[in-house]
């Protein structure tokens, strides 16, 4: 019995990797970590972890690191973890000098990926203290991501994007604080603790033309109720021309039935 249960576990346990489930860790290429980002990162934000949501369903993060790594992850739809994918990776030391993924490897750090999470280990020489910034994707009209340091958090919507309507937006946790700077809105929190940030988002003129669609549909279904009214009156002045129509109250239940009288 005890070799048949050996057995059985080594089997399930092969079953388990060539499913990816116990998959290995690789690298990641350095191409896409030393591509250049979009804009400039923003190192000078006072925010941990400072996001900027671009307009083509990326975002750039900056995050403030005091270890010597930092694990990037997002949930899938049964809360599990999968791993972030990264490029145009940087590292901006205390100093102010910035390297890309090369760089870091070059100086005994490094980039790696398995099927839950895409490490960054950071050179032993950066004490712990730095930023790190990369390009990932996210979804149009909406940011969500784990909170993977805890602190202050600040993202940046793209342009003339806002939140505050109900239905179309909406921003997880609360106690945060907006600031439009330009036509940029700016959602900012003190200390999040909670598990994700999440912020659905939508372009101003939107609400122009929901409000066109929903006026035309209120006109349209009105104009259907009145017509539809307006049948029914017809079928019941028919009826009544016909004689079909005999109210119960007016029948004293006395005579012969109608028609027979």
């Amino acid at each position: 019995m005890n070799k048949r249960l050996l057995v059985g576990f080594a089997g399930f346990a092969l079953l388990l990797v060539t499913a990816g489930c116990l998959g290995g860790t690789s690298s990641v290429a350095s191409d896409r970590l030393d591509a250049d980002p979009a804009e400039t990162y923003a190192w000078e934000s006072d925010a941990d972890a400072h996001i900027t949501v671009q307009d083509n369903g990326r975002f750039r993060a900056v995050y403030d690191v005091n270890s010597s790594s930092l694990e990037l992850y997002r949930f899938d739809g049964f809360g599990s973890r999968t791993p972030l994918s990264v490029e145009a990776l940087r590292y901006r030391y205390e100093n102010g000098t910035v390297v890309n993924g090369t760089e870091l490897r070059a100086r005994g750090g490094d980039v790696t990926r398995n099927n839950r999470i895409t490490n960054v280990t950071l050179p032993a020489e950066a004490n712990g203290d730095g930023k790190l910034a990369f390009t990932s994707s996210s979804t149009p009209k909406r940011f969500a991501l784990p909170v993977l340091v805890e602190g202050s958090y600040e993202v940046v919507l793209p342009p003339n994007r806002r939140v505050d309507f109900p239905i179309f937006g909406s921003v997880q946790p609360g106690g945060y604080e907006t600031e439009v700077v330009g036509d940029q809105l700016h959602i900012e929190w003190t200390n999040v603790t909670e598990r994700n940030v999440v912020v659905q988002f939508y372009l101003q003129r939107d609400l122009g033309i929901f409000a066109v669609i929903a006026a035309v549909s209120i006109l349209v279904g009105g104009a259907g109720m009145l017509y539809y009214r307006r049948q029914i009156e017809a079928l019941r002045e028919r009826r009544e021309e016909l004689g079909l129509d005999v109210e119960v109250d007016d029948d004293d239940r006395r005579g012969p039935p109608p028609g027979m009288g």
